[in-house]
């Protein structure tokens, strides 16, 4: 699954939908193109081995396809070890939905709830919940079902996350699978209190989980931000030296983080300097909670994406939960 051209296959033998693209690797650009058209524009390249946003390219018209498998297939080749490229529709305007998994040796699998991960940019998550405030509980739970059916497709041994769009119309589709554990998971583990990092160790160590699907509680609701060192109008770079950090506290509260203070930043890596965590009753609570939490954060030193951060959590269309992939760009001052 960590073949994201294969598991689109394999996704699609197991009956999942998946977004329209070419089954298999791209052979050169002239193959892109031919895939392109008759999928119609826009869509987008994504390396087969990618992850983190890298080695993706959104096309919006024939002219600019060829550059960009080219320019797709050299990062991917850079970034991953290896150059192979698919090709995929560009759904627009969509809720980026996955589910957690888990599953053991003897065949137990289980999905852990939902998260929506749409504020993005570039591709690359900025904040996530659990559970996702747009689905109706059809969806949900046909999310859940697919999630558990590509585990079993596969027989699925690890902690593990399906990803979907999601259309407002509550269609879903398949786009990829994480096998491992992911930025966001602390989400999962304020609303199930199960600890993921523990049961992936244990699952592999040739334990079982020991529980079944209806001894799993969703309870509250939980947000994710992801603290950027990083413009927060451009989310250009911001490296530097740091010269304070004061992380929020209190009840629901939690941070996961490398910092100390002072240090420098570099601009050699990832631009995570810190994620910030909270837990409430409801959405409502969750978000004042973090509203609290991130103007109690103190950094100093270098720009972070903190500002960019309290426009989502007062934005009226974030608040009514209906904030799609294609939204972030308004919220850029």
């Amino acid at each position: 699954m960590g073949d994201k051209a294969q598991a689109r296959q394999l996704a699609k033998q197991a009956g999942v939908p998946i977004v329209p693209g070419s089954d298999l690797p791209l052979k050169d650009a002239a193959e892109a193109l031919t895939v392109a058209d008759g999928i119609g524009y826009p869509i987008i390249f994504k390396a087969a081995a990618g992850g983190g946003g890298r080695g993706m390219r959104v096309v919006h018209d024939r002219a600019e396809a060829a550059k960009a498998f080219d320019a797709c297939q050299s990062e991917a080749g850079a970034a991953f070890g290896s150059s192979e490229i698919y090709c995929e529709k560009f759904v627009q305007n969509v809720h980026h939905v996955e589910v957690q998994v888990l599953g053991d040796r003897n065949g137990m699998r289980v999905h852990l709830g939902e998260r929506d991960c749409s504020v993005q940019r570039r591709q690359q998550k900025l904040l996530e919940e659990s559970p996702a405030p747009s689905l109706s509980a059809e969806t949900r739970a046909g999310l859940h079902r697919a999630a558990l059916t590509v585990a079993a497709a596969v027989n699925y041994v690890s902690a593990g996350t399906v990803e979907f769009l999601v259309e407002d119309g509550g269609r879903f589709y398949f786009i990829e699978m994480n096998t491992r554990i992911q930025v966001e998971h602390p989400v999962t583990e304020m609303v199930t209190g199960i600890d993921l990092i523990r049961e992936q160790i244990r699952i592999a160590a040739g334990e079982s989980l020991g529980y079944r699907q209806d001894a799993v509680r969703l309870e509250g609701h939980a947000l994710e931000v992801r603290v950027n060192a990083e413009d927060p109008d451009t989310f250009a770079p911001s490296a530097g030296r740091m010269t304070e950090w004061i992380p929020p506290g209190g009840f629901g509260v939690r941070v996961d983080s490398h910092l100390t203070a002072p240090c420098t930043v570099p601009p050699f890596y990832d631009s995570l300097l810190a994620k910030i965590i909270v837990h409430g009753r409801n959405r409502a609570e969750a978000i004042e909670r973090m509203r609290r939490a991130l103007a109690e954060t103190v950094i100093e030193g270098v720009k972070t994406s903190i500002p960019f951060q309290q426009r989502v959590l007062n934005d009226p269309v974030f608040l009514e939960g209906r904030f799609t992939s294609v939204d972030t760009a308004r919220l850029r001052a």
